[in-house]
């Protein structure tokens, strides 16, 4: 008898999380794994804002899929661009462009999500984000060059507009951005004699009004004035209403000379869930506090891209936030269903209670409310940076980080930029592919034609 096929789809924490599970619990004989993702390494998301201003390096928060040689599971090159539940089809873009099929007995999906885009003008063409590994690198690069070309500058506007830098998103990955960068450039402007530090301006704005309402009143409040004594312009109640490459306007009307935009006013799920035709709640797949599809056989959902209940809350309708922490522990519960639908055994719900929050603004700032106590200051700091610390799968990952962070500690930032994509387009349009996945008359055409003739 052929053994069960057990498909994963994404290796953010939550897939990555129930396939090492899987290996751990599963007998060799009992299954086959199979992991799909473009990638093989792990991101380490919430680090992401540190890549970019240098205090880490990329592969410092890359978690190599392939270092270990015990593992068993079968990485497939590519990204899910459709699932048809019927058929226990998963369809593959692999990373030569070509489109095949994958057969399943059991598919946890774990695709994550994607940066949440709007109609506004402009925005997909001259905005960049902060959500994978190639654009922390590249707004790296970016914001370095705005002070090399301001410093070449003899122009006092264009020197005035590559000084302006604008981040949009009040959440935490927008003011870890805008926390980290600025500290970067604040130092780097005394490395160019001829720039006034003064032009240096970044702008944190948010539709919200205020930072972080996760954190509550009080900490959000100090998380602001950290930013605003640095110097930091923050606009709430504010979004953008046309992004161009030279100027970006506001919705309260202003218009400010710019060359860089960040977007990171939140996420959205993968695509990818749209092809499989099943209820959503505002986006996510409606799933069971067991974590599986009703009605699809052999499916189970989890982390961004799924509305999983979150029982600990004793609300109605309250679901789990799309964080690290749900989902790493929602990928170990996942995977003991699977094994217990292997097994004919009975499976158990998700149930996590929130362990808090933390926000590394750089340096000694930073806010944490592990377990509902309210830090500042490096206290919070030292939380901070150990959960994030903690949490890092590989003893190689933790030195590397660690290792990092007193290297920037002792001798601070370095100022270089590497060029590699300078050539390169690399806006929110051309990094997450959002266009690659099939519609719902594609995914059926591909499926038949791949089904055997009779």
């Amino acid at each position: 008898m052929a053994r069960p096929k057990i498909l994963v789809v994404g290796a953010g924490f939550a897939g990555v999380g129930c396939v090492r599970r899987l290996e751990r619990s599963l007998g060799h004989d009992e299954a086959d794994i199979c992991l799909v993702t473009p990638f093989s390494y792990q991101l380490y998301l919430p680090l992401l804002p540190q890549v970019a201003s240098g205090i880490l390096t990329p592969q410092s928060i890359a978690v190599s899929l392939r270092r270990s040689k015990k593992y068993r599971t079968r990485i497939v090159p590519g990204g899910a661009i459709g699932v048809d539940t019927k058929a226990k089809v998963c369809v593959v873009r692999t990373i030569t462009d070509e489109i095949v099929n994958e057969s399943y007995d059991h598919i946890v999906l774990a695709p994550g999500s994607v940066t949440r885009t709007f109609d506004i003008p402009g925005l997909v063409d001259n905005a960049r984000g902060m959500k994978t590994l190639a654009e922390a690198a590249y707004v790296r690069d970016h914001v370095i060059s705005q002070l090399d070309l301001a410093d070449a500058s003899h122009d006092e506007a264009e020197r005035a507009s590559r000084l302006q830098f604008v981040v949009v998103g009040g959440g935490y990955a927008g003011t870890e951005t805008a926390a980290c960068l600025q500290r970067l450039t604040a130092e780097a402007v005394h490395r160019y004699p001829r720039l006034d530090p003064k032009l240096i301006k970044w702008h944190l704005i948010d539709i919200a009004p205020r930072l972080m309402p996760e954190l509550g009143e009080k900490l959000g409040t100090s998380a602001q004035k950290i930013l605003t004594d640095r110097g930091v312009e923050i606009s709430l109640g504010v979004s953008i209403a046309k992004a161009g490459p030279e100027e970006v306007t506001f919705t309260d009307g202003r218009a400010v000379p710019c060359r860089t935009l960040i977007w990171t006013a939140g996420v959205v799920a993968s695509p990818l869930i749209a092809t499989l035709g099943a209820e959503t709640v505002r986006g996510r797949l409606a799933v069971t506090p067991e974590m599986t599809l009703p009605g699809a056989d052999g499916v189970y959902a989890l982390g961004d891209a799924a509305a999983v209940p979150d029982l600990a809350k004793g609300e109605e309708g309250a679901v789990c936030p799309p964080t690290a922490q749900h989902a790493m522990r929602q990928g170990a519960v996942v995977a003991d269903n699977v094994i217990a639908a292997i097994r004919n055994q009975p499976m158990r719900p998700y149930r996590h209670k929130d362990l808090g929050l933390v926000v590394d603004l750089g340096g000694r700032d930073a806010v944490s409310k592990p377990l509902g106590i309210e830090l500042r200051g490096l206290p919070a700091q030292a939380v901070a940076r150990g959960y994030h610390w903690s949490a890092l799968r590989t003893n190689v990952a933790k030195t590397r980080v660690m290792t990092n962070w007193l290297l920037n500690a002792v001798a601070g930032f370095d100022y270089v930029r590497t060029g590699f994509q300078s050539r390169q387009p690399a806006t929110l349009r051309d990094f997450e592919y959002t266009d690659a996945y099939l519609s719902p008359e594609e995914l059926r055409e591909q499926v038949a034609d791949a089904m055997p003739r009779a």
